[in-house]
């Protein structure tokens, strides 16, 4: 790091000598940066993926012990239509925001625009839907260990959904700003400033998060629907 003692009109107090980041600095600061980013991303996977393995280990161990013969009574099921509607959205919502983000790393925002507009869309659908199936269901919530196992994945399932909606349109509205802001530096897609790196280093964690949202789906499906 240089130190360069300032000169002028207005001097800092008592000489203080100005410190001036040299660019190896300033480009080893913005990877750690962008390194930060990315390692958050999939702690938040991982975070999260505890608490969906808290449900899956009770729902095996509901349904081994199966006390009374009470884990699923008269072979009760969720609207098995419904929930295939909502997975096949979300996985859809997953495959649409790569396709997104692969058009952004090709230098083209509309199209990642247009792509994650349609997932947030998407997103708010099958959150809804869950919401709606939830007050559809033909058993209630304590009335056998499926039921619970089931009731309980309904409710993460939406704060998961809306968690990963809220996420990219967060992005959405970032990039709406960035590009004015960084317009005459090829805009939020192509812009090497930090704050459209960072940008876009966020945008890959999004995606990320959003096809574990599509694993975690598709999982929970085969459990309440398939086996």
């Amino acid at each position: 790091m240089s130190i360069d003692q300032i000169s002028g009109d207005q001097p800092p107090p008592h000489g203080a000598p100005r410190v001036q980041e040299t660019p190896e600095e300033i480009e080893y600061e913005l990877r750690a940066a962008e390194g930060a980013l990315w390692t958050g991303g999939r702690l938040l996977i991982g975070v999260v993926a505890f608490a969906f393995a808290d449900l899956a280990f009770a729902y095996f161990y509901l349904r081994s012990t199966n006390s009374d013969d009470l884990w699923r009574p008269g072979g009760i099921t969720a609207p098995i239509v419904t929930g295939t509607c909502i997975v096949a959205i979300v996985v859809a919502g997953a495959v649409l925001n790569a396709l997104g983000t692969n058009r952004l790393r090709n230098r083209l925002t509309v199209d990642w625009e247009v792509a994650g507009w349609t997932v947030v869309t998407l997103g708010l659908v099958a959150a809804g839907m869950q919401i709606w199936q939830m007050t559809e269901l033909p058993f209630f919530p304590g009335s056998s260990g499926y039921a619970s196992c089931f009731v309980a994945w309904g409710i993460m399932n939406v704060a998961l959904l809306l968690s990963g909606t809220f996420w990219i349109e967060t992005l959405l509205a970032r990039s709406l700003r960035l590009r004015r802001a960084v317009a005459q530096e090829g805009g939020p897609a192509q812009s090497q400033l930090p704050v459209a790196r960072m940008f876009r280093a966020n945008v890959e964690g999004c995606t990320y998060f959003w096809w574990f949202i599509a694993g975690v789906s598709v999982f929970f499906w085969i459990l309440f629907y398939v086996i």
